[in-house]
C-alpha cells in the first residue's frame, strides 16, 4: 500500500498517497481511514488521493500540543505546503468534515471545491440541547443503530479482531473524546467564520444517519454562501462505507460540474 510516515511540527502522520492527476485531500471520520475500502481505491483511480490519519488515529502520533480540531486544521495546511499543493479539492467526513471546514475558513483560496459528508463542528440548535447525540453515553448497540442504515455492519466482535486492530479502534475513540468532548462536537467560533468559504461546497448525508440530522445539515449549509445538499439512500453516518459507489459518484460529479448553488 502507498502509505508512508510524514513528520510535521513534531507530529508523525500516517499518510496514504496514491494515484495521479488532480489532488484530492480526504479527511476521514471517527473510525479512521482504511485504504482497503472500495471508495478509496475508486477515488485513487481517478486522481491523486491524499489521506492522512488524524493525529491520535490509526498509526499517527498525538503530540501534547494537539488538543483540539483547530490544531489539526493548521497541521494539514502545513501538510499541503510540504506537498507543494497550492490548490486542491477537499473531502471531509464526520469529524474530518469539521477539520475540513476549519481549514477552509483559514485558507479559503487553497480549495477549489469542498465536500462535507455528515460533518459536525458547529452549534446550530438551542443551547440547552445537543445537536449531535452523545455517542460517549450510549451502548455500542445503540450507536450502531444510529450510525448505520444496516446496524449489523456496526456490530463488531472484539474477540474476532487482531490485537493491533482492536488497539487502533480504542485509540481512535479515545482521541475523538479528547477532541470533541468539550464543547461537544463543535467549535463555538466556527459558525462565525464559515462565510469566508466562497468556493462551491457539497453537503452529503446518508438518509438513515441518526447522528447528523437533515435539519442540522441544512442549518450548517446555510452558514456558507455557495452550497448544494444531497442525500445518499441506503446509508447512515458513513455513506463512504455503506454506499461507496453512490458516494464516489456524487463527489466526482460535483468536482467536475459547474452548477449554480442549490439550497
Amino acid at each position: 500500500m502507498p502509505t508512508s510516515t510524514s513528520v510535521l511540527a513534531g507530529a508523525s502522520l500516517e499518510l496514504f498517497d496514491s494515484g495521479e492527476g488532480a489532488p484530492l485531500l480526504f479527511l476521514h471520520g471517527c473510525d479512521g481511514f482504511d485504504p482497503n475500502h472500495r471508495f478509496a481505491a475508486t477515488l485513487a483511480g481517478h486522481g491523486r488521493l491524499i489521506a492522512p490519519s488524524h493525529p491520535g488515529f490509526g498509526r499517527s502520533a498525538l503530540p501534547d500540543w494537539i488538543t483540539e480540531v483547530d490544531d489539526i486544521a493548521y497541521l494539514y495546511l502545513e501538510l499541503l505546503d510540504r506537498l507543494r499543493l497550492v490548490s486542491v479539492d477537499l473531502v471531509g467526513c464526520s469529524v474530518g468534515g469539521w477539520i475540513a471546514a476549519e481549514m477552509a475558513t483559514k485558507a479559503p483560496r487553497r480549495f477549489r471545491r469542498i465536500v462535507l459528508s455528515a460533518p459536525v463542528g458547529v452549534k446550530t440548535g438551542p443551547t440547552d440541547r445537543l445537536d449531535i447525540p452523545d455517542i460517549f453515553a450510549m451502548s455500542d448497540e445503540a450507536l450502531a443503530t444510529l450510525m448505520f442504515h444496516d446496524p449489523a455492519k456496526g456490530r463488531l466482535d472484539p474477540a474476532a479482531l487482531a490485537d493491533e486492530e482492536l488497539a487502533i479502534r480504542l485509540r481512535n475513540r479515545e482521541t475523538l473524546a479528547l477532541l470533541a468532548w468539550e464543547p461537544y462536537m463543535h467549535n463555538p467560533k466556527l459558525r462565525h467564520r464559515l462565510h469566508r468559504v466562497d468556493c462551491p461546497v457539497l453537503f452529503l448525508r446518508g438518509e438513515s444517519d441518526g447522528l447528523v440530522s437533515d435539519n442540522y445539515l441544512r442549518r450548517y449549509a446555510g452558514l456558507l454562501p455557495d452550497v448544494r445538499c444531497a442525500t445518499i439512500a441506503g446509508a447512515g453516518h458513513a455513506p463512504e462505507v455503506e454506499q461507496p459507489d453512490p458516494f464516489v459518484a456524487r463527489i466526482e460529479a460535483f468536482l467536475a460540474a459547474n452548477t449554480e448553488p442549490e439550497r
